[in-house]
């Protein structure tokens, strides 16, 4: 279980190349969850600060189609007419252009050219959707909003995709590209981001109703876009925060150990280190 107590010899740390940064005073969804996946992959990122030498080309993929929604939204946000398709994929080339092509590590069948074939058609597929033009006014384009939203826990740093605002409430939207199209059980298990976000929102805006949803596209032959609500069930959100209270208590307590995985480790910039760690327990 995440809130354990591990024997003395299971929390020795490989010494740090540098000195540890500061220990930040903010937890994200990211780094909760990335310590959920393997604590001691949390110590080398977000403790030790090493760098990674390596990156999916998932990960930048998904990035870069991010960068070309925001510039989207953000242009109707400004009053503008949308971007058209050629706007959208320059966005996305250039964020392509900034990442280290020595950096990056590419799925088997994947290449610089099929990955701006698909993202066309993905954009293609989100022009023409509800998603592209929503109702309301939009308020915030990747927002960043901190604030406290479990007691005894450093506060939660939360960048919020999309927010629009109409007459009766705030609509707050993730985006995610997926391989494949989501399951109700898939939007279910993803629910503590947005549950989370949900708290940071609510704080701000106290007087009205917070909507949820998480808006998919998916990285399919014929790519679509699917609205996935988040009820914020009361019961689901407290479980959520005792989830993030476990964990902060588990990284404040040094509690750090790789957690071997087929579908994390093979892709891990770490994998070096963290051999070290084993040679070091023998």
């Amino acid at each position: 279980m995440i809130g354990t107590i591990l024997p003395a010899r299971m929390r020795t740390l490989p010494p740090s190349p540098r000195p540890a940064k500061p220990p930040r005073n903010y937890l994200s969804y990211s780094s909760i969850t990335t310590y959920q996946g393997c604590p001691l992959r949390y110590y080398f990122r977000y403790v030790a600060g090493l760098p990674e030498k390596t990156v999916s080309s998932s990960l930048v993929f998904g990035s870069a189609v991010h960068r070309a929604v925001e510039h989207h939204f953000n242009e109707l946000m400004a009053g503008n007419e949308p971007p058209t398709l050629d706007a959208l994929v320059g966005e996305y080339d250039r964020h392509w252009q900034e990442a280290d092509p020595q950096a990056v590590q590419f799925g088997k069948g994947d290449d610089i050219e099929s990955l701006s074939q698909l993202a066309s058609k993905m954009f293609g597929a989100f022009q023409t959707s509800p998603l592209a033009m929503p109702a309301g006014r939009i308020i915030g384009v990747e927002e960043e909003l901190r604030g406290n939203v479990v007691a005894g826990c450093p506060d939660l740093l939360g960048r919020i995709d999309l927010i629009i605002e109409t007459a009766d409430e705030l609509v707050v939207t993730d985006l995610k590209t997926s391989r494949s199209r989501w399951s109700r059980e898939q939007a279910d298990d993803s629910a503590g981001q947005l549950l989370l976000y949900h708290e940071l929102v609510r704080s701000f805006v106290p007087r009205k109703r917070v909507r949820l949803q998480f808006a998919v596209l998916t990285k399919t032959k014929e790519p679509a876009v699917d609205l996935h609500e988040v009820p914020a069930d009361r019961r689901a959100v407290d479980r959520t925060k005792r989830i993030v209270e476990k964990v902060w208590k588990a990284i404040d307590n040094q509690v750090f150990y790789p957690s071997p995985s087929p579908m994390q480790c093979p892709g891990c910039s770490f994998r070096k280190q963290c051999r070290a760690w084993g040679e070091l327990e023998r």
